[in-house]
C-alpha cells in the first residue's frame, strides 16, 4: 500500500494497520470457536481460500502495476477503504484462522496469542507502508508489479503447502 498510494497520510496508515491487526487478533478466535466441531471441513478447504484471496489481490495488483492508471483514476481509489480493504484484511488472516483452528484442537487458549498476533500484524503493517512509501518512491509501477507477484506467490506456496501433505 505504501507504494502505490498517491499520498501516505496517517489516517491511511491506521486504517490500514487497525484493519490488518483486528482481522488478525480476530480470525484465530473465529478458528478457535470453529474447531469444536467443523474443524476437519473447514481445514479441508482453508488453503484454497487463502490461494483464492491471495490471487485475487495479487492478480489485481499485477494488472493494475502493468495496465497503470491516470493520475484521476490513482486521486480516486484508495485502498485504505471499504471492500479493498476488508478483502486484503481477509486474505492477509486466513493463516491465523488456522492458527486458531489448531489451538482449539488442542484445547490451548486463544486471547493470549490473538491480542499478541494482532498487535504485530498492527505494527508491522505500520512499518510496510512507512517502508513501502519509500521504495515506492524508487521502484514507481514495479513495486506494484513486485507485491501482486508476491502476494500470488505466497497463494501457491500455502495452496502447494497443503496439498503435498504433513
Amino acid at each position: 500500500m505504501g507504494c502505490v498510494l498517491p499520498a501516505l497520510t496517517p489516517r491511511r496508515i491506521f486504517r490500514l494497520s487497525f484493519h490488518f491487526g483486528f482481522f488478525q487478533f480476530m480470525m484465530p478466535v473465529l478458528g478457535w470457536a470453529v474447531a469444536s466441531g467443523v474443524s476437519d471441513l473447514v481445514r479441508s478447504v482453508d488453503h484454497w481460500i487463502g490461494f483464492g484471496l491471495l490471487a485475487f489481490i495479487g492478480g489485481k495488483m499485477l494488472y493494475e502495476g502493468i495496465r497503470g492508471d491516470t493520475a484521476e483514476e490513482e486521486a480516486l481509489k484508495d485502498p485504505t477503504k471499504g471492500m479493498s480493504l476488508v478483502t486484503r484484511s481477509v486474505a492477509t488472516s486466513i493463516d491465523a484462522f488456522a492458527v486458531g483452528l489448531t489451538l482449539g484442537l488442542m484445547k490451548g487458549g486463544v486471547w493470549g496469542p490473538s491480542v499478541i498476533i494482532g498487535l504485530v500484524a498492527a505494527a508491522m503493517s505500520i512499518a510496510g507502508m512507512l517502508l513501502g512509501r519509500y521504495v515506492g518512491r524508487k521502484t514507481g509501477r514495479a513495486a506494484e508489479i513486485i507485491g501482486g507477484l508476491v502476494l500470488i506467490g505466497i497463494g501457491v506456496k500455502l495452496l502447494i503447502e497443503q496439498l503435498s501433505g504433513p
